[in-house]
C-alpha cells in the first residue's frame, strides 16, 4: 500500500518499532540515572544519626535504609561503615570514612559523655548552665548561634583533655 510515494508498514510492525524505541531509550536513561546517582552518591555525605542505647550504641541513615549496632563508639563507626558499604555494594560505590557524617542530639551526647556536665560547659563557654540543661533535657532547641557556641566549646574542652599527660602513681 502506498501513501504519498511512501511505503506504509502494517500498524503491527510500526507498534513494534515504538514499542522497542521506548525499550532502548527507558534503558539508556535508567542507566543515565544509575550513574547520576553513583557520582550524587560519591560526592554526598551519608548522614547517619547516633542513639545510646541500653546495650551501646546504634546508628540509623533517614535517606537510606540502613542502620548498625555497637557496644562502643569506635565498633559503632566500623559497623556503620560495613553496613553502608553493604548496603551500596550492588551499586559498585565504596564509602569511605570522610564521606560519613555522624550526628547525635544534645541529649544523647550528654547521656554518653557523663563526665561532661551543663554547669562547666556554661561557665566555659559564657553560658547560662539551667539554659544548657533544658537543652539537654529537649525544654528547649538551641539556635544555630548557640549551637555552635556549644560545639566550639565541646572541642575546646576535648583538646584541653587530649593535651592532659597523667602522672603514674604507685
Amino acid at each position: 500500500m502506498r501513501i504519498l510515494g511512501f511505503m506504509k508498514e502494517p500498524l503491527f510492525f510500526q507498534t513494534m518499532e515504538v514499542k522497542k524505541w521506548v525499550k532502548d531509550w527507558k534503558t539508556k536513561f535508567l542507566k543515565m540515572q544509575a550513574l547520576k546517582n553513583k557520582t550524587k552518591v560519591n560526592k554526598a555525605k551519608i548522614v547517619m544519626t547516633v542513639e545510646k542505647t541500653s546495650t551501646g550504641f546504634s546508628a540509623f541513615s533517614e535517606d537510606f535504609p540502613i542502620f548498625t549496632t555497637g557496644t562502643s563508639i569506635p565498633e559503632l563507626l566500623k559497623n556503620a561503615q560495613e553496613a553502608i558499604n553493604f548496603y551500596f555494594e550492588d551499586k559498585q560505590v565504596n564509602i569511605e570514612p570522610d564521606q560519613m557524617k555522624f550526628e547525635i542530639d544534645f541529649r544523647q551526647f550528654f547521656k554518653y559523655y557523663k563526665v561532661l556536665n551543663a554547669k562547666y560547659l556554661g561557665e566555659k563557654i559564657g553560658m547560662n548552665p539551667s539554659l544548657i540543661s533544658q537543652y539537654v533535657s529537649g525544654a528547649k532547641k538551641p539556635s544555630s548561634k548557640q549551637t555552635e557556641k556549644i560545639l566550639k566549646g565541646i572541642n575546646q574542652i576535648g583538646v584541653e583533655l587530649s593535651g592532659i599527660h597523667l602522672l603514674k602513681t604507685e
